[in-house]
C-alpha cells in the first residue's frame, strides 16, 4: 500500500513498511504512531496528529500502526524500539529513529520534538506563503508571509516575498517601505525583479486619468457619478482607502446610490484578514446603516 497522493497520513502494514520506513524517510520526517484504536488517550493524540500533519504536509508523514489490527508487526517493531506503552510517537529521520515520545503526549510536547527536525518555523510560513502565491490565493500567502516576518524581521528573503504579495495586493506604500530596508549585499536579482513592480506600481498610483478625475470632481462636488468613477480609477490603482473614502462621502448623500455600496463592500472584502481598514470602513458604513 503507497501514501496517498493527496495525504502524508498512511496506514502502515507489512506490505507498505520497507517504503514508509525506509524511502519515505530519506525524503521527510516520518511520525511513527503506535496507537490502538480502543484507547481513548491513542485516540486523542490521533486528533493531534492529524492537526500538525495538515500544517506541515511538504515536511511530514504520520505512519499509523495500528497494534490490535498489526499485532505480529507491532511486536517486531516494539522489540526494535524499546516499546512500554501506546501512544507511543517514534520520529524516523534518514531511516534512522531520532526520538522516541512514550506516552500521551500534548500538542506542545510534539510540537516542541518536532521542531528539532524541521526547519525553523518563519522558514515553514515562507514555504506556505510561496505556496498560496502559487494557488493564487494572495489572501492566504500575505498572512502566512506576514507571520514569518514578525517572527524575523531581518529576513530579506522574507522582507522581499512580503513586498511582492503587498504590491500584488495594492499595499505599495507597505512594499516600498520593506524594500528600503534591504542591506546593499542582499540585493540580488530577485530584489530588482521586486523594486521595478514597485515602482511601476508606484507610477500607476497616480496616473494621468486620475489626475483628471480628480480635477473634475473639486469642480463638480456634488456630483455623485463623477466621485464613483474617481474611486473606481482609485481602486484599481490600490489606493484603497482613498477609494472607500471617496464612496462613503457618496454613501452619506444617497446611501443606494448606483453601485456605491456594493463597490464599497467589494474593496473592503478584498483586504486581508484582520487588516484594519477592513474594519474601520465597515464601522463607518454600520454608523449610517443603523
Amino acid at each position: 500500500m503507497a501514501i496517498n497522493s493527496m495525504s502524508n497520513i498512511v496506514s502502515i502494514n507489512a506490505q507498505n513498511l520497507q517504503q514508509v520506513l525506509g524511502e519515505t524517510s530519506q525524503q521527510k520526517l516520518v511520525l511513527l504512531n503506535f496507537f490502538s484504536p480502543q484507547s481513548p488517550d491513542c485516540i486523542g493524540q490521533a486528533a493531534i496528529l492529524d492537526k500538525v500533519a495538515a500544517e506541515y504536509a511538504s515536511y511530514i508523514v504520520v505512519a499509523n500502526l495500528d497494534c490490535d489490527a498489526e499485532q505480529a508487526l507491532a511486536s517486531q517493531l516494539a522489540q526494535q524500539v524499546g516499546l512500554q506503552t501506546l501512544p507511543t510517537l517514534v520520529l524516523l529521520k534518514d531511516s534512522a529513529p531520532v526520538d522516541l515520545l512514550a506516552g500521551v503526549q500534548s500538542e506542545a510536547q510534539i510540537r516542541e520534538a518536532l521542531a528539532k527536525h524541521l526547519p525553523a518555523q518563519q522558514d515553514l510560513l515562507l514555504e506556505q506563503a510561496k505556496q498560496a502565491l502559487l494557488r493564487s490565493d494572495l489572501n492566504a500567502a500575505f498572512n502566512y508571509a506576514k507571520q514569518a516576518y514578525e517572527i524575523d524581521s531581518t529576513n530579506a528573503r522574507i522582507k522581499l516575498v512580503l513586498a511582492d504579495i503587498c504590491i500584488q495586493i495594492h499595499k505599495v506604500d507597505e512594499a516600498q517601505a520593506l524594500i528600503n530596508t534591504i542591506d546593499a549585499q542582499e540585493q540580488d536579482a530577485y530584489f530588482n525583479n521586486i523594486k521595478a513592480k514597485c515602482e511601476a506600481a508606484l507610477e500607476a498610483k497616480d496616473s494621468p486619468e486620475i489626475k483628471e478625475k480628480q480635477q473634475q470632481v473639486e469642480k463638480y462636488p456634488n456630483d455623485l457619478e463623477l466621485k464613483e468613477e474617481l474611486s473606481i480609477l482609485l481602486n484599481e490603482a490600490g489606493r484603497k482607502e482613498e477609494a472607500l473614502d471617496i464612496l462613503f462621502t457618496v454613501l452619506q448623500k444617497d446611501l443606494n446610490f448606483n453601485e456605491a455600496k456594493p463597490s464599497f463592500l467589494a474593496i473592503i472584502a478584498s483586504l486581508p484578514d484582520g487588516d484594519a481598514l477592513a474594519a474601520k470602513y465597515r464601522r463607518k458604513l454600520y454608523s449610517i446603516l443603523y
